[in-house]
């Protein structure tokens, strides 16, 4: 071997640098383990222990010169599946963008352009801006961009006479900077947030953000962190006494209004009995109202309850909105007007809305709602309304949160109160002053992102832009709060788009499971090739093996890659594919020892032999691998990683280590055997006439295919949240129940039938449903819902809190939007997989029917695995959901298949030379015979690997690991018997041109 000292020093290194950085996860494996001893089952305590190894400084806690929270940040990266944790995709709101760039233009073909444009985002993945351009151009073609955007902000850009086209990339480079503020933002968030190895990247499709929590327990505490814009504004209030006589008036139109639609509605008239009810009496500004004194005095024993039931009826305000008086009925000192419950704050604010309760409301008046329930209300539902005064021209706050220039968490005057404290720059100062002294005795309100924080009143004048703000905080929300000010605002409000939960104990049994069935496929394939190639060659594909595991685990530390249970299944699947390698040299090595010759010469032969098959295997399988990486996200990128990066080490390590090895024991004078008697004359002297029989085989597959077709036509497929938008719960139970008594449960609490599918164990259930699935922040609403209709199967002491943290094992939300990308990614990323393998192989072999051949076999492979799955789905007791998984199992034995196949046209470009003389047919049936030991041992292994995490890897994957064994078996059986023929077939006539071309290539190839 050439540069045999190059490759021995590069192996070297490479092993030492993989051991290197491995050596940090073991590093963190070993505190972990310390801290499990220490807390003894205690998690808070093992937490607790953990968190103090890395407040550490260097000199009392190190590790090669790293703290322990550096060494954190080298170790493995594990996927949220393997620790648990949150994924959430964010998506920046262009649209904000837009009208605020427009200075909140009111034209109306630019609010027509944002609505048609939001109607488009539905159906594409152009960006939203794009989207945008077009509708406008549509709506009114002679229409200006300019005076809309030609605002104060951007008038240094655009004027008057710029074009449309100049206006868009204007726009286009605004809206990528504010994209990029935001995305800075949410990093520093995050940063602050206290998370060990958070990922946060750009994704491709424009304003979107991928957040990976590990490890985060608390999903309400993170979506709050993330989609909060940071808007905290400070407004002047009205006071209560001066807004309630106008609630009085707007409850008697109210009652006009009700008593109008009872005279026109029967039906209203009998549930309202308007006739039988008294009027109230009319609003006067000097006595109590008596409506209000009918409220307050209000008893709620049973001989009262009719009494309450009239006054509702002749309240329809009073009847949802509950003023701030007192006994006497006289209203309280406060910006806060009156308590809603939650359920019914829709309600009054419809009511607000109407427009002839807003004519008689003052223009400067606004309702805003806290963020919280009234303190004081033991049953936490009630939400408090408060009174604000726009005292500007624009209508915006005379304060907000850009002048903040510090903040910090404290524990208040008292000490038990948490507050948040924080300071201003000088014109932030200077207006707080000014408000401060323009209020004193009255309230100024405190909103953050649109709900009331705290409304505290004025004592006297606040200089120096020093101030606080209370709100019942918890010590984690105010420091959440102090974070969100010091990060800065957000250009535009990021909402959740999809996220995914994955609670901690599911995580650990995915590491288990993911573990036992690397263990055992690693055995298995150890096994084999020890059993089939003999002691000697067997172990050093062994050690090969090793080798490619340990640079694998390497590169992926180094690389910080994330590592998921799909990436352990490309790990396994890259173990038994690497075998393929070695298995392609014994072969040819054992063929050139039959010739006659030496040992040492057969192993250079069968090297030199092996090269061309190994690396089209190689590059095909590189290719999908590369198609699923770009297209794919998540977890599917973990396994793309792998795939790629397994690919190459063991590339590196079947070829150039096992080379080694055998030169070092040749040079030793070692014996070396490359099969035991079993196996040595298994599949020798095979003479199949494949290519005659090919027909049979074309029947057989049209048959299959056929009852395919008519299945996907008939019953159609399992489309996952991935394809259609949805949210999925796996919930597991104390007991075993049945699916369709949780169904009926669901139906009830969420208006719809949802899926619901046995999830591993017969207490563990999958449920699927898109309700709310197109509202934004309905996550906490949905899961009391799903808590509401499962209530009745757990014990009366389970709480919701208590179900979300210890039943709940997982939840997903996938939007609609999303799922759209996400189909038509999966589309593109078939397609263009199949065209690059064509490409790749006309190349290769320069002749077009070899490319149709191979991917006319895919398109077979893939038919056929979609009717398997559209027969069988409903029927097997694991999920097979065709999802973002399934297009990463169909792209995998697209390679996989390919590669089966390549191998087989590399044989015929090698005997045409040798059997100039015989038919075209009789070559094609010698490489299909020469190249079945490969194909079947090849085979079995990869098919040994993927049984092992079929039957052990757990419920998460084993959807994934059906289509691969389904998709590996109908692969062998293309490459093998559809493939070859197809290529025949389209040469018919042929034949003789393209012998004749190959050898006139081979003959220049010898002569080069």
């Amino acid at each position: 071997m050439q540069n045999k000292g190059a490759v021995t020093v590069l192996a070297i290194a490479l092993g030492l640098i993989s051991l290197y950085q491995l050596s940090f996860t073991f590093a963190t494996y070993k505190v972990r383990r310390d801290a499990k001893e220490y807390a003894k089952g205690d998690l808070v305590k093992q937490r607790t222990y953990v968190d103090s190894i890395a407040a550490l400084p260097k000199e009392k806690w190190s590790y090669l010169g790293y703290t322990f929270k550096d060494v954190q940040k080298k170790q493995m990266n594990l996927g949220l599946d393997l620790k648990g944790g949150m994924n959430v995709i964010l998506e920046v709101s262009v649209e904000d963008v837009l009208k605020s760039l427009s200075n909140y233009s009111t034209d109306k073909t630019f609010l027509q352009a944002i609505a048609k444009a939001k109607g488009y985002e539905r159906q594409s993945q152009a960006d939203f801006l794009t989207l945008f351009g077009r509708a406008f151009q549509e709506i009114d073609p002679n229409a200006k961009l300019a005076s809309i955007f030609g605002t104060p902000a951007l008038r240094d850009k655009i004027n008057f006479n710029s074009t449309n086209e100049e206006v868009m990339k204007v726009l286009n480079e605004e809206v990528n900077t504010a994209i990029d503020n935001s995305f800075n933002i949410l990093r520093t968030r995050i940063d602050r947030f206290g998370v060990v190895q958070p990922n946060i990247t750009k994704l491709s499709t424009k304003g979107r953000i991928l957040i990976e929590l590990p490890g985060q327990e608390d999903p309400k505490r993170v979506r709050e962190l993330l989609q909060g814009t940071a808007n905290l504004e400070f407004w002047e209030t009205y006071e209560n006494s001066e807004v309630i006589n106008y609630l009085i008036q707007a409850n008697n139109i109210l009652r006009e209004i009700q008593k109008s639609n009872a005279k026109t509605d029967t039906t209203k008239s009998a549930v309202a009995a308007p006739s039988q009810a008294k009027p109230a009496a009319p609003a006067d500004t000097t006595k109590k109202d008596q409506a209000l004194e009918e409220l307050i005095s209000k008893d709620t024993t049973k001989a009262k309850a009719e009494t309450r039931q009239e006054f509702d009826l002749q309240n329809p305000l009073f009847a949802v909105l509950n003023p701030r008086v007192d006994q006497k009925g006289q209203p309280l000192q406060s910006s806060m007007v009156g308590l809603v419950r939650g359920m019914d704050t829709a309600k009054v604010n419809s009511y607000l809305k109407m427009p002839r309760i807003k004519i008689l409301l003052p223009r400067d008046l606004r309702f805003v709602w806290s963020l919280t329930p009234y303190k004081y209300d033991p049953t936490k539902s009630m939400f408090e309304l408060h009174a604000i005064k726009i005292t500007t021209r624009d209508g915006r706050a005379p304060l907000g949160g850009d002048v903040i220039t510090g903040a910090r968490p404290t524990s208040g005057r008292t000490g038990s109160e948490v507050q948040v404290d924080f300071t201003m720059n000088s014109e932030g100062a200077k207006t707080w002053a000014r408000m401060t002294r323009e209020n004193i005795g009255r309230c100024i309100a405190v909103v953050l992102d649109g709900y009331v924080r705290s409304y505290p009143r004025v004592i006297n004048e606040i200089t120096g832009g020093s101030t606080e703000v209370t709100g019942d905080f918890t010590l984690d929300e105010a420091t959440d709060l102090a974070n969100i000010l010091k990060s800065g605002k957000m250009p535009a409000p990021a909402r959740i788009v999809s996220d995914n939960v994955i609670g901690p104990s599911l995580g650990k049994e995915a590491i288990n499971s993911g573990f036992v069935s690397f263990v055992i496929a690693f055995i298995l394939v150890l096994s084999f090739m020890i059993f089939y190639y003999s002691r000697s060659a067997g172990t050093i594909a062994d050690i090969a093996l090793f080798v490619n595991l340990l640079l694998l685990f390497g590169v992926l530390a180094s690389l910080n890659a994330v590592l998921s249970l799909p990436g352990i299944a490309g790990i396994v699947l890259t173990m038994g594919m690497d075998v393929d390698a070695n298995i392609l040299i014994f072969e040819r090595t054992r063929e050139e020892l039959r010739n006659g010759k030496g040992v040492k010469l057969a192993l250079y032969d069968g090297y030199r032999r092996a090269y061309p098959a190994i690396i089209d295997s190689k590059a095909t399988t590189i290719i999908t691998g590369v198609v699923l990486y770009v297209f794919g996200s998540g977890p599917i990128k973990s396994f793309a990683t792998t795939l790629i990066i397994g690919t190459m080490t063991s590339l590196f390590a079947s070829i150039f280590i096992t080379r080694l090895i055998y030169e070092a024991l040749l040079k030793r004078n070692k014996q070396l055997h490359f099969s035991i008697k079993m196996t040595a004359e298994f599949l020798k002297h095979t003479n199949i006439d494949f290519i005659g029989m090919r027909k049979y085989f074309y029947i057989a597959s049209a048959i299959i295919l056929t009852s395919g077709i008519i299945s996907l036509f008939t019953r159609g497929l399992n489309p996952g949240i991935d394809f259609k938008g949805g949210r999925t719960f796996v919930v597991r139970f104390d007991e075993p129940v049945t699916t369709e008594n949780i169904a009926n449960k669901l139906t009830v609490a969420f208006g719809e039938l949802p899926q619901v599918v046995t999830y591993g164990n017969v207490n563990q259930v999958k449920i699927t449903t898109a309700y709310r699935i197109n509202e934004t922040g309905a996550e906490d609403a949905v899961d009391t819902k799903l808590y509401e209709g499962l209530q009745s199967f757990f014990p009366p002491d389970v709480s919701r809190d208590n179900f979300l943290r210890n039943y709940m094992k997982s939840s997903e939300t996938v939007g609609p939007v999303v799922a759209a990308d996400i189909k038509i990614n999966a589309f593109y990323a078939v397609g263009i997989a199949l065209v690059l393998i064509f490409f790749y192989i006309f190349v290769r072999y320069k002749y077009w029917q070899f490319g149709f051949g191979a991917v006319a076999s895919l398109f077979h492979d893939v038919l056929l695995v979609l009717g398997v799955y559209s027969l069988l789905w409903g029927h097997m007791p694991f999920s097979m959901e065709i999802d973002q998984s399934f297009i990463a199992a169909i792209l995998t034995v697209i390679g996989y298949s390919v590669s089966d196949t390549v191998i087989v046209f590399d044989r015929v470009r090698e005997f045409l030379p040798l059997y100039r003389k015989r038919p075209f047919k009789e070559v094609l049936n010698i490489a299909l015979n020469a190249t079945l030991s490969r194909t079947i041992n090849t085979t079995f292994a990869v098919i040994l690997t993927i049984a092992a995490m079929f039957i052990f890897g757990g419920a998460v994957i084993r959807g994934f690991m059906f289509a691969l064994l389904v998709g590996i078996s109908t692969g062998v059986y293309s490459s093998v018997f559809v493939a070859t023929a197809l290529m025949y077939d389209t040469s018919r006539g042929r034949h003789k041109e393209l012998e004749s071309k190959i050898l006139s290539k081979a003959v220049v190839n010898a002569t080069a």
